[in-house]
């Protein structure tokens, strides 16, 4: 059996229960082989842990940006309500002679545009897009069910910041490449690079950003791409002898940080929280390597995990508690709709909303006129070239250089659960600085959290599954903003 097949049989069947599975069949299909789809790529059992920077910028590929921002202003989305802020949609190429270009969404912040910081958000997959960020978790709008029209979200991080939503790597989305043969170089080290070069150009489009405290966020398999970035940077900063981007932090959800151990909390997970019998997770621990190097597994660990699929297959594996989406129909008229509770459909009424003609021409989108549906998790992308099984160094470098890092956990999501980032910090042996307790808002408990020397501050989201400010907006808001203040929770 191939290193670690029997955690891609698993991991296959958990994306059926996840919310990006919750669309019509079509794209149920083609998500299977996207979360985690590294793991069945040969450099797996590769220990690539210190990330290295590969395809360093080249200075081809830093374009004249002069006139673009104003192309790129958004007047008003299709169905959308009143704002107040700029918004702001469009392409920057990466590679001029593949002809490789990343979709991007910004909105400005509502108020203190000027003074607030500049915040990146990455969903991950690795393949899945950065809009579902902007309509389904984080953004300032959700789409309502009629698929057409637009409501507020009252709790969007750009309260906090100007946010930058990114698609990447290409094939991603609307990003794209004009030569085919990138989709299958696709890999951590490529989309580290190509992120790095499309925020170099994208401040040359908006150069009043370029000093702004920046930082970056994402969630899921973006627990790779933001350290990554963030390495990058660093990595730029310093052969320049200048601060090219002024990056002062990171802060990552429901990550992916270390695969072995998030493998072992994601089993124990569902054994703690009655998904799975004791002695299916006796026999995982006891029979299953879990070790990024195995190359076989047992018959008897493959019975196990057998057994748990059989118990996950019918739940939302994504937020434990949720309920499920038993219709991929839009409505003829919208919904009632309410931030505070998120509708498991959602994700089908942003498909509908994004493959709208009008939607894709004022968002400046889909100008090569793609041969595909804009789809939440595509399949564009079917090699994932290098993965490493950790980013604790990278995580450690950071801390070293004083830049602010935060790893956040929704409480109820089973897919890279709260005991998979702790078992996964706890590999790091930081001594504690403050102590675990709660954090409130509005008098209640918003999560539970503890801070480690050198800085790194981890904190639960109480009632949250795996897309935080999905199910818990109001949380969610609190919790950025004090990690974009700098002041801890309590």
């Amino acid at each position: 059996m191939e290193s670690k097949l029997f955690c891609w049989i698993l991991l296959s069947l958990l994306i059926l229960s996840c919310f990006v599975s919750q669309t019509n069949e079509k794209m149920q299909g083609q998500t299977l082989v996207y979360l985690y789809k590294s793991r069945l790529k040969q450099n797996f059992g590769v220990d690539t842990s210190l990330f290295k920077v590969i395809n360093h910028v080249n200075e081809a590929n830093v374009h004249p940006q002069v006139g673009l921002k104003e192309e790129d202003r958004i007047e008003r989305l299709p169905g959308q309500p009143l704002a107040n802020f700029s918004q702001y949609g469009g392409y920057v190429t990466v590679h001029k002679s593949a002809g490789r270009a990343l979709y991007y969404y910004f909105v400005e912040a509502h108020h203190s545009k000027n003074s607030l910081p500049l915040l990146l958000w990455l969903n991950g997959g690795p393949g899945c897009s950065s809009l579902a960020g902007a309509l389904l978790e984080l953004g300032p709008f959700r789409v309502h069910s009629d698929g057409k029209t637009l409501y507020t979200n009252k709790f969007s991080w750009n309260y906090a910041a100007n946010v930058l939503f990114l698609e990447s790597p290409a094939g991603v989305g609307f990003s794209y490449s004009n030569t085919t043969s990138d989709y299958d170089k696709s890999g951590d080290s490529r989309t580290a690079a190509d992120n790095y070069v499309f925020l170099v150009n994208w401040l040359e489009r908006f150069p009043e950003y370029k000093d702004r405290d920046f930082y970056i966020s994402g969630e899921s398999y973006a627990g790779h791409y933001v350290p990554q970035l963030a390495h990058t940077i660093l990595y730029h900063n310093k052969k320049a002898n200048k601060t090219i981007i002024n990056l002062k932090g990171s802060i990552i959800g429901n990550a992916v940080i270390n695969d072995e151990t998030d493998e072992q909390g994601m089993v124990d997970y569902f054994g703690s929280h009655a998904i799975i019998s004791d002695q299916d997770v006796y026999q995982i621990h006891k029979y299953c390597d879990f070790s990024p190097n195995a190359t076989t597994q047992s018959r008897e660990c493959e019975a196990s995990y057998g057994a748990l699929e059989d118990n996950i297959i019918d739940i939302n594996v994504y937020n434990i508690y949720a309920p499920m989406c038993f219709s991929s129909d839009v409505t003829t008229r919208p919904k009632k709709a309410s931030i505070l509770e998120f509708d498991p459909c959602s994700t089908n009424y942003m498909y509908v909303y994004l493959n709208r003609p009008e939607v894709q021409e004022a968002l400046h989108a889909n100008v090569t006129k793609l041969t595909h549906d804009w789809e939440l998790c595509g399949d564009t992308i079917q090699v994932w070239r290098d993965s490493p099984s950790t980013i604790i160094p990278l995580l450690k470098e950071f801390m070293s250089s004083g830049i602010r890092v935060w790893i956040f956990s929704g409480d109820i999501d089973g897919r890279v659960p709260v005991t998979s980032t702790k078992y996964s910090i706890n590999k790091m042996k930081l001594p504690v600085k403050i102590a675990w307790h709660p954090w409130f808002l509005n008098k209640e408990v918003g999560g539970y959290t503890q801070v480690y020397e050198g800085d790194l501050t981890f904190a639960t989201v109480r009632e949250a599954g795996h897309q935080v400010p999905s199910y818990q907006p109001a949380r969610a808001l609190s919790l950025i903003k004090h990690f974009l203040e700098g002041k801890p929770l309590h």
